[in-house]
C-alpha cells in the first residue's frame, strides 16, 4: 500500500471502465412493466431506491489536501459550508434518478487523464472544463451539477480513499437518509460506501471549511467497483 498519498497528492486511477445501470434501476424498470395495480405503484417506488444502510462515522479533524486548499482559494463558494442547508438528502425516486444520471453523464463525457499528463504536476484540483480530468475533477463537476439541480452541497462531500491498487483516490460521498453512497469515476454503479472495497481516510466536514477523519475504515470487497 502506498504511504505517500497525502504527501504528493492523489494517484487517481484513470483506466476504470464505466458500468451499466445498477441492479436497483433495472429492478425498477422491470417492476413498471409487470405491475399495474395500486400495490404495484408502491412496489415501483421502493424498487427505484437503493436499500438503506448505516452511514460511515467520522472520527475528528483531519488535515486537508494541498490541492483542495488551493482549489478553495479560487472557488470559495464550492468549499463554503452553509449550515442552513440539509446535511443529508431526502432520497426520493426522482432524486435518485438525477444522481444516477449525473454520475453516468460525467463519467461518459469526461476523458480520464492524470494531472501529470494533463498539467505536468502531481496533483491539482479543478473542473474538467476542457473535457479532461482526474478523479477529483470528475467528482467536483458531479457535485456542481447536482447542486445546480437543487441538492444541498453540504450533503455531498469530497472523500479520500485508498483504492484497490493501494493508491490515494477521490470519490464523492452523497449522504442521504438511506445511507452514504459513493460516486466514482471508475464505475457508473453507485454503491453504498461499505460495498466499494475501499479504505476510507477522510472527507470534507459538513460543519466547517475543513476535513474530518474516517479512521482508515475498510469496506467490504466487491467486484462491482472494478468492472
Amino acid at each position: 500500500m502506498r504511504q505517500d498519498y497525502f504527501k504528493n497528492g492523489l494517484f487517481c486511477g484513470v483506466n476504470g471502465k464505466s458500468a451499466f445501470l445498477g441492479t436497483f434501476v433495472k429492478a425498477a424498470l422491470l417492476t413498471v412493466s409487470l405491475l399495474v395495480s395500486g400495490t404495484a405503484v408502491q412496489a415501483q417506488t421502493l424498487a427505484a431506491l437503493p436499500a438503506s444502510s448505516s452511514p460511515i462515522a467520522s472520527m475528528g479533524i483531519a488535515k486537508p489536501l494541498q490541492g483542495w486548499s488551493k482549489f478553495c482559494e479560487n472557488h470559495r463558494s464550492e468549499c463554503a459550508v452553509n449550515a442552513a442547508e440539509a446535511d443529508v438528502i431526502d432520497l426520493t425516486p426522482q432524486v435518485w434518478k438525477t444522481i444516477v444520471s449525473v454520475n453516468q453523464r460525467v463519467n461518459s463525457g469526461i476523458k480520464a487523464v492524470t494531472d501529470a499528463d494533463h498539467f505536468g504536476v502531481v496533483d491539482t484540483w479543478g473542473f474538467p472544463d476542457d473535457g479532461q480530468g482526474d478523479c477529483e475533477d470528475f467528482q467536483l463537476l458531479k457535485r456542481r451539477l447536482l447542486a445546480e439541480s437543487g441538492l444541498p452541497r453540504r450533503a455531498m462531500r469530497m472523500t479520500v480513499v485508498i483504492d484497490e491498487l493501494g493508491e490515494g483516490h477521490a470519490v464523492l460521498m452523497v449522504r442521504t437518509n438511506r445511507g452514504d453512497f459513493i460516486l466514482d469515476n471508475k464505475t457508473s454503479s453507485i454503491l453504498p460506501w461499505h460495498r466499494t472495497g475501499y479504505v476510507y481516510i477522510k472527507r470534507e466536514s459538513q460543519d466547517t471549511v475543513g476535513w474530518v477523519s474516517l479512521g482508515g475504515i475498510a469496506s467490504s470487497p466487491t467486484t462491482t467497483a472494478n468492472r
